[in-house]
């Protein structure tokens, strides 16, 4: 049987790339309420997109920028959505 991959849809920035390899890789999620990008506490998943920004990274940009871009995606993104209420609040 013949499988066909589906075609990814163009990324125009690095940092758009930079969330996409994160997402792939599951080392962030989006809140499935607001929909803002959260961090997983799974270090393989990182290492994981780490690992395809330095082996694979998009035409025209080095592996470092592209680490450094995965990076920076990290550092700024937290463990939780800045609208969702804490527990006690709700």
């Amino acid at each position: 049987m013949l499988m066909t991959k589906e075609k990814r849809p163009t990324i125009r920035t690095l940092r758009g790339w930079a969330l996409s390899v994160l997402q792939e890789a599951g080392a962030i999620h989006e809140c499935e309420e607001h929909g803002w990008a959260k961090v997983r506490a799974d270090p393989h998943a990182r290492d994981r997109a780490f690992a395809v920004a330095r082996q694979h990274p998009p035409a025209g940009v080095s592996p470092k920028a592209a680490t450094v871009a995965v990076a920076e995606i990290l550092d700024e993104t937290g463990d939780t959505c800045p609208e969702c209420l804490p527990d006690e609040e709700r």
